[in-house]
């Protein structure tokens, strides 16, 4: 997608900034790339296209979300505020809270999210809120991973 694609889909990036930092690919979404997996998508379909954790409930729900990202070591946490030795993603829900997107947080404390089958791009939170993403449900965290 062209940059004016992205301003065009999510506008608010247009004021609060944003960087592309990868080139299209259709090889991971956004869930997956939160995951920190760059080999396949992330979706809990009921027709099984997409990967998703066989221990957690193959819904489009908040709770099933939290459970898969429960697996790999994250807990709920009550802020987005960068803390040192900790991973940290959001998860994105829409206004009937069904989860939309994710996004992660890089070491420099701003965000980073792959925007469906397009680019990944270094954004803050308040970026992408709003739009076809919605707003922010929860944020998780893990200790970092060496």
């Amino acid at each position: 997608m062209s940059r004016e694609g992205i301003e065009r889909d999510f506008p608010t990036l247009v004021n609060l900034g944003y960087t592309i930092t990868s080139p299209e690919t259709i090889e991971y979404n956004c869930i997956a790339w939160a995951a920190g997996d760059i080999e396949k998508c992330w979706w809990p379909d009921p027709q099984h296209l997409y990967f998703w954790p066989s221990e957690t409930p193959r819904k489009e729900s908040i709770e099933a979300f939290i459970e898969a990202f429960q697996i790999m070591g994250y807990a709920l946490c009550p802020n987005t505020e960068y803390e040192e030795g900790v991973e940290k993603i959001a998860i994105y829900v829409d206004s009937n809270g069904k989860p939309t997107h994710a996004a992660k947080q890089l070491n420099s404390g701003s965000w980073t999210s792959k925007l469906g089958s397009l680019e990944d791009i270094k954004h803050t939170l308040d970026g992408l809120g709003g739009s076809g993403y919605g707003s922010i449900a929860v944020v998780m965290k893990r200790p970092k991973r060496v």
